[in-house]
């Protein structure tokens, strides 16, 4: 079997990480298309958050703050997905 066909065996905090985002990656599943799927949920937040800014939902000065934070909750997309696994 090649390596890249898993199983694979994710960290337990990158799991529950992952599963605040609704990620429920199984062991057959590649941790490249699972940072590749989380990547995209967050590009999708930051364009919602834009959105809401063009639309003057809150103050252009809170803009960066609010980028700063979504960052944090996407945190795991600054791993490595190879990172990801034990």
């Amino acid at each position: 079997m090649k390596s890249d066909e898993g199983p694979f065996r994710y960290r337990a905090d990158v799991l529950e990480q992952l599963w605040r985002h609704g990620v429920q990656p199984a062991e057959r599943t590649r941790p490249d298309l699972v940072h590749e799927f989380v990547s995209d949920l967050y590009r999708h937040e930051l364009r919602r958050l834009r959105d809401r800014l063009l639309r003057k939902e809150f103050p252009k000065p809170e803009y960066s703050g609010r980028v700063v934070e979504l960052r944090k909750r996407y945190r795991l997309i600054s791993m490595r997905s190879a990172e990801w696994l034990e």
